[in-house]
C-alpha cells in the first residue's frame, strides 16, 4: 500500500523554507566560565513546567466574557461608527463585540506564530553560539518556546475558535533573523526587541483579562520570557565590547529599523477581512477617529515596549556607542524617559510566577 506525496500547493501551505545563512559551531570547551550564565541555566531547568498539567484545561472560557466594551479599542471603534460615510456606521454592540473577540483571537495567534519563531531562533543560538554556557541556556529556551506554542494553539483551538494565518510583518521579521549569517542578530533581534515587545504585550494583556486559565498561562510565559531577555543580555554585552565601530553602527541601526522605522501593525487587516469589511475603507476613518480623540489605544503598550528595551539596549552599550548615535535618534523620538527603567538582567525574578506558586503549594 503507498500513500501519495502531497502536492506543491498543500506543502506551501503548511510549511514554510527557511534558508539558515549561519555556521554551526561545536565547541570542546566545556569549562563553565560564565558564572551569571550558570545561574540562569540552574534557574530555567528549576522553572520548568508542563502547559497539560500545570495549567486547568477544564476551566470553562465565553469569549465574549473575555471583551470590555470600554476598552480604549472599543471607544476608538465606537466613534468609527458614529462617523458620517463611515463602512460601520451600521454597527452597534453586537457587532463591536464580534470585532474585538476576533482581535482578541488575531492577537493570541500572532503570540502562537511568535512563539514557534522563537523556538527556531533559539534553536539557531544553539546550533550558532560559541560558548557552551549560553548554547546550555538556548536549549532550555528552545524548550520554553515549544511550550509555549503549544499551550497558545491549544488555548485558541479549545476556547476560541479558529487561529489567523502569520502576520506578514512579524513573519518577515522573524524569517530575517533565521536567514542573517550573523549569530548575534538572531539574539539581538528575538532576545532584545521581540521579547521585550512580547513582555509588554502578555503584560497588557494579564492586567486586563480576569479569565484564569489565560491570566495563569500569561503568568507562566512572561516568567520565562523574563529570563530569555536576561539572557540576551547576559551574552550580547560580553559580545559587543570586542566589535568595532562599524559592527557596532550595523547593530544600532538594525534598532533604528526595528523601532522607529518599523511598520504600523495594529490594523490586523486580517480581522477586517475575515468581517467582511476592506482595510482600506475603514482605515481612514479609524486614524481620524483617533485624531479626533487626541489618543491612542495602542500608547499603553508601546510605553511597555519602551520601558523594557530602552534600559535592555542601553546595559548592551548601544544607547551610547558611535558618539551616541542611538541616543540622539531615540532622543528625538522621545524613547530616552525610558532611559533609567530596571533593565531585565536585574528585575526577571519579579516575573517569576512559577516559583511563586510552587511556593505558595509548600506553604
Amino acid at each position: 500500500m503507498t500513500t501519495a506525496l502531497p502536492d506543491r500547493v498543500e506543502i506551501d501551505a503548511a510549511c514554510k523554507l527557511i534558508d539558515d545563512n549561519c555556521q554551526s559551531i561545536y565547541t570542546w570547551r566545556y569549562e563553565r566560565d560564565r558564572p551569571q550564565l550558570v545561574t540562569l541555566y540552574e534557574k530555567a531547568a528549576h522553572s520548568q513546567w508542563v502547559g497539560s498539567t500545570d495549567l486547568d484545561w477544564s476551566t470553562d472560557v465565553d469569549p465574549e466574557s473575555l471583551v470590555d466594551l470600554e476598552a480604549p479599542n472599543l471607544r476608538l471603534m465606537r466613534e468609527v461608527t458614529r462617523m458620517p460615510g463611515s463602512p460601520i456606521a451600521s454597527w452597534g454592540d453586537a457587532e463591536l463585540l464580534t470585532l474585538d473577540i476576533e482581535m482578541f483571537t488575531a492577537l493570541l495567534s500572532q503570540f502562537m506564530h511568535g512563539e514557534q519563531g522563537a523556538m527556531m531562533t533559539a534553536a539557531k543560538i544553539v546550533d550558532t553560539v560559541p560558548w557552551i554556557d549560553a548554547k546550555y541556556y538556548a536549549a532550555t529556551q528552545t524548550m520554553d518556546e515549544a511550550r509555549h506554542t503549544e499551550v497558545f494553539a491549544r488555548y485558541i483551538d479549545e476556547k476560541v475558535g479558529e487561529a489567523y494565518p502569520m502576520n506578514p510583518h512579524l513573519e518577515a521579521q522573524i524569517t530575517g533573523l533565521l536567514e542573517d549569517g550573523r549569530w548575534d542578530i538572531a539574539y539581538l533581534g528575538m532576545q532584545i526587541v521581540i521579547e521585550s515587545l512580547a513582555l509588554s504585550a502578555f503584560g497588557d494583556m494579564a492586567r486586563r483579562t480576569e479569565e484564569p486559565l489565560l491570566r495563569k498561562l500569561l503568568r507562566y510565559v512572561m516568567a520565562d520570557e523574563a529570563r530569555h531577555v536576561a539572557f540576551g543580555i547576559l551574552s550580547l554585552g560580553e559580545y559587543y565590547e570586542h566589535l568595532s565601530s562599524a559592527e557596532l553602527k550595523d547593530r544600532q541601526d538594525f534598532l533604528l529599523e526595528h523601532t522607529l522605522h518599523a511598520r504600523a501593525r495594529s490594523t490586523t487587516p486580517e480581522v477586517w477581512e475575515r468581517l467582511g469589511v476592506p482595510i482600506g475603507d475603514v482605515a481612514p476613518f479609524i486614524a481620524e477617529a483617533a485624531a479626533s480623540m487626541d489618543t491612542s489605544p495602542f500608547q499603553g503598550f508601546q510605553n511597555g515596549f519602551f520601558s523594557k528595551l530602552v534600559p535592555n539596549v542601553k546595559r548592551l552599550g548601544l544607547l551610547d556607542a558611535n558618539d551616541g548615535y542611538l541616543r540622539e535618534r531615540w532622543g528625538a523620538a522621545g524613547l530616552l524617559r525610558f532611559e533609567f527603567a530596571e533593565d531585565t538582567a536585574a528585575d526577571y525574578d519579579s516575573y517569576d510566577a512559577v516559583a511563586a506558586d510552587r511556593a505558595g503549594v509548600e506553604a
